[in-house]
């Protein structure tokens, strides 16, 4: 537990190894939301009993980032932390006995931060699958910014940092940094949601799809920020199918 992969707070992971790993384990990254300024993995608990029971031949880490402040600006900061923990990883892959081959499931913050780092970082191909729960993917959708809600607008501010303009946004949005070569995508959604407005997976589905990316998008009736109940089992199901998929062990 609180691995450090950095020198800066909040730079660290918890790991799960499972015993029989060889050279072509594969990992999963968990990364938690919290709009940018706050959560920690504690929050991805959930997912880490999920693949330990789904997928006991996988590795998991469940990673904590630098949160954003009125001194730190989430962008590029936290995009940075992903990649510091990245080339950690690839560098003691051989120690660890793990692949150089990772997937994401983030949640919120977390699935937009999956999302963009795998579009638009990934130089060397090594995440070959995202999920995102409840991830922003485009904030110029009139949709998200022109919403009145106030944390929304916290939220949206976040984002922006000191340079909020509509290039700005573009630059952190998954949907304008998405190209043909991204990793199979899978997205959840409630249509209920007031902090992530189900258009945002919808702009995501058909973008993927222009660009001939495998991916799914599920859009829950009645959804929030999140689920419980018969959704989750769903949620459960479709992720260990798209899994299964598109990152099953060799």
């Amino acid at each position: 537990m609180d691995v450090p992969y950095g020198n800066e707070d909040g730079q660290t992971f918890d790991i799960y190894l499972p015993a029989d790993r060889t050279t072509l384990t594969k990992t999963m990254i968990l990364i938690h939301g919290g709009g940018w300024l706050a959560g920690d993995k504690e929050d991805m608990a959930l997912y880490v009993d999920f693949l330990k029971t789904s997928f006991p031949e996988m590795a998991i880490i469940n990673m904590n980032y630098r949160l954003a402040s009125d001194e730190e600006d989430p962008y590029p900061m936290q995009l940075e932390d992903i990649s510091q923990l990245i080339t950690f990883l690839k560098d003691n892959n051989q120690q660890l006995v793990i692949s150089d081959e990772f997937g994401f499931i983030g949640a919120s913050a977390g699935g937009h931060l999956a999302m963009l780092w795998a579009y638009d970082f990934d130089m060397d191909n090594n995440i070959k699958m995202v999920c995102s729960i409840v991830g922003p993917t485009n904030f110029n959708d009139q949709v998200y910014k022109n919403n009145d809600d106030w944390f929304v607008q916290v939220l949206i501010e976040t984002i922006g940092g000191e340079n909020p303009t509509v290039e700005h946004f573009e630059q952190v949005s998954p949907y304008n940094r998405a190209k043909e070569n991204a990793p199979p995508t899978i997205l959840f959604y409630g249509d209920d949601d007031t902090l992530v407005p189900p258009s945002q997976g919808s702009v995501m589905h058909d973008k993927l799809n222009q660009l001939n990316v495998p991916n799914e998008l599920t859009i829950y009736e009645n959804g929030g920020h999140g689920w419980d109940g018969e959704q989750m089992e769903d949620t459960k199901i479709k992720l260990e199918n798209f899994i299964t998929t598109h990152f099953s062990q060799d």
